[in-house]
């Protein structure tokens, strides 16, 4: 039958001359909820016609699209669904006939056929292998890459490169690898056995009440045997090693003296704590193997500043970094660490090393698990990003814990600074030793002065929970957030310091001019530095400090500039040493190395305010303890400090080396 004006196949029906039925104003698409299975058997003028051009002037039934729609979201909003789940498109509700072997019909199509679903891609052999063993083939790739590297630079370098620090790497690296197949107790469970019939069993034939004289007296031999067994050299005499240690001694008495609660002291993280410091140093500053570790970590993080100064080289040219601003040489270098930090962080890498530090402390002094942890945090994160790595805790910490934790910040300087540190030309390896002994040092001076008298949330276990609230969406932006946060504390420190140095030299002023009254000029100005430097000479002189012209003098200068200021001013100070007109230019070798180790901490007037604020605000409920505790928690932090730098001064022979 030919299609006419209004045509229809059904006999009776009157033709209608609107314009809309013109067959000429018809045309098709594919409807909406229209599956290519639905239009299939259909002939082309059984096709859903549609007019177009009869309703100009009338408003279309399909909204405008407005650019605030989420047009992909409409655009694959049927894919959500299939079409069995369709309930608009299958015409109603589905329903399934009891018994029917057509279990793919619906209400809108009860004839339809099931169609066979989209066929899928069947991977081959090789990738479902790959599949199935890519972790495996992954870790054997890194395996061989990194021996094949180790053997080729033994084999090339044998004799014009140092081996030690290659075969470290790569022994770290296959351990990694072995120990995701291999449980690890496979190693210690060996090792528990072998201390369990060694070392406890001769613990065992000591009575109960020797045992701690007994520590005490092995400690004290191998100090002794440690500090006066080697050769004198320059002014290392043994005479100046006397003095560190009797200065060591010193110290721990006034802290037993002044302790909260003598008999609650616990000996055993006091003389472990001790005993630890001293074989780092002894490790660290003696062996050739601690040496070079520890001169490869400070070569990797002075490569860190070259890596900021290509930066400021994109940003502003390649003289920019070169210029002796404070400004262009160690605020890019803060920057870029922070960032990297954090990104070490999201990895977890960050996490794992202070896991591991903190199961050693843990086990060997006896401490809780938040107070490991803490401490051995400190000296990556600094003092504000170390508590916060136990702020579930915080708030159930005890009072001895409150004091461990300050301590362990103000014994200790951050990462984030130490690169800064470096930039100014003290010595990397004095610097991250310091950071190292100061773990150990600050557990035994807080639990000499503050012993614990409560039970313990954390003890028997050490805990590092995850930070969800802060936790980066990918690497990108915790390297971005790292970004943030460098910038903060770059901007904390030129502001704190440049509004600090200028009180110092308004304080000097004033006392200046009152000294002239009193005829204290010249030479001799009354100034903050002559006051605190004459304050602090004794405890030059127990460090061990050169006696050797002004040298007591101008140390405890610097220890007292470092109290009231901060360590960034001291150790611009102590390296004024370039300048011919400073008195600190013709300081010793073996002053400026207790000098390096006496100033390296957060012990000073300013973090004070810090550690109260941090902690404050992550457990407000606590902030009367914390102010309570925190000046002893701050002198013990500064002691701390001290006794690093007195085993120092009794350990380091080439002392030019680290000076």
């Amino acid at each position: 039958m030919a299609h006419e004006h209004n045509s229809s196949p059904m006999p009776g029906v009157v033709r209608n001359n609107d314009p809309a039925l013109d067959i000429a104003r018809e045309h098709h698409h594919e409807h909406l909820h229209h599956s290519a299975r639905a239009e299939a058997g259909h002939a082309s003028h059984d096709n859903v016609s549609y007019t177009t051009g009869t309703t100009r002037n009338e408003p279309g039934v399909i909204p405008p699209a407005d650019p605030n729609d989420d047009a992909l979201h409409r655009r694959h909003q049927h894919e959500r669904y299939t079409a069995e789940h369709d309930i608009e498109k299958n015409g109603g509700l589905e329903y399934e006939e009891k018994g029917s072997l057509n279990k793919g019909r619906s209400s809108s199509d009860p004839d339809a056929e099931i169609k066979d679903r989209k066929p899928q891609y069947v991977p081959t052999w090789l990738f479902y292998f790959f599949k199935r063993y890519w972790r495996i083939i992954s870790h054997v790739v890194i395996g061989a890459l990194f021996t094949g590297w180790w053997i080729a630079g033994l084999i090339e370098h044998r004799h014009d490169m140092n081996w030690l620090i290659p075969f470290l790497l790569w022994l770290c690296i296959m351990l990694r690898l072995l120990f995701f197949y291999i449980p690890i107790t496979i190693v210690t469970k060996p090792m528990h056995w072998v201390w369990n019939n060694t070392g406890r069993r001769i613990v065992t034939y000591v009575p109960e009440k020797m045992r701690i004289p007994a520590g005490a007296a092995i400690t004290i031999a191998t100090i002794i045997v440690g500090a006066f067994a080697s050769e004198e050299s320059q002014d290392n005499t043994r005479a100046n090693r006397a003095i560190s240690l009797f200065g060591l001694i010193v110290f721990l008495t006034c802290f037993w003296a002044t302790s909260r609660n003598k008999k609650k002291i616990v000996w055993h993280t006091v003389i472990v704590g001790m005993l630890v410091q001293f074989i780092i140093a002894l490790f660290v500053l003696r062996t050739t193997a601690g040496y070079d570790i520890f001169t490869f970590v400070s070569t990797l993080c002075r490569e860190l500043l070259g890596f900021a100064n290509d930066g400021v080289s994109f940003l502003t040219d390649d003289t920019v970094p070169k210029l002796p601003w404070f400004f262009t040489s160690v605020v890019p270098p803060i920057i870029f660490f922070v960032s990297f930090v954090q990104l070490l962080y999201y990895w977890g890498i960050l996490q794992w090393f202070i896991g591991k530090f903190a199961v050693f402390f843990f086990w060997t002094m006896r401490v809780s698990g938040a107070e490991a942890v803490v401490a051995s945090a400190s000296p990556f994160i600094g003092q504000g990003e170390s508590a916060m790595l136990i702020r579930p805790f915080v708030a159930h910490l005890t009072k001895a814990e409150l004091h461990q934790v300050m301590t362990s910040g103000f014994a200790t300087i951050a990462g984030s600074v130490l690169v800064a540190y470096i930039g100014m030309g003290i010595n990397p390896q004095a610097l991250i030793s310091s950071c190292v002994m100061s773990i150990p040092a600050s557990l035994a001076i807080s639990k000499l002065r503050y012993p614990e008298e409560e039970e313990t949330l954390t003890a028997g276990r050490v805990v590092i929970p995850d930070d969800e609230e802060h936790k980066a969406a990918n690497a990108l932006h915790a390297f971005a957030n790292g970004a943030w946060l460098g910038l903060k504390i770059a901007g904390m420190i030129v502001t704190t310091l440049l509004c600090i140095i200028a009180l110092l030299h308004l304080v000097d002023g004033l006392l200046t001019w009152w000294g002239h009254y009193i005829n204290l000029d010249g030479d001799y100005d009354l100034t903050l530095e002559l006051i605190l430097g004459y304050v602090c000479y004794p405890i030059a002189f127990l460090l061990g400090v050169s006696r050797q012209g002004q040298d007591l003098l101008l140390v405890g200068r610097l220890i007292g500039i470092k109290v009231i200021a901060n360590e960034f001013v001291a150790f611009s100070t102590l390296q004024a040493k370039d300048d011919p007109l400073s008195p600190y230019h013709n300081l010793s070798p073996r002053s400026r190395l207790i000098a390096t180790y006496a100033v390296c901490g957060f012990g000073n007037i300013g973090s004070l305010g810090t550690q109260i604020g941090v902690l404050s605000q992550i457990s407000p409920g606590r902030s009367g303890d914390v102010s309570r505790l925190a000046l002893s928690a701050l002198i013990s932090g500064v002691i701390s400090t001290l006794t690093s730098a007195s085993i120092a001064g009794l350990i380091i022979q080439d002392q030019a080396q680290f000076s």
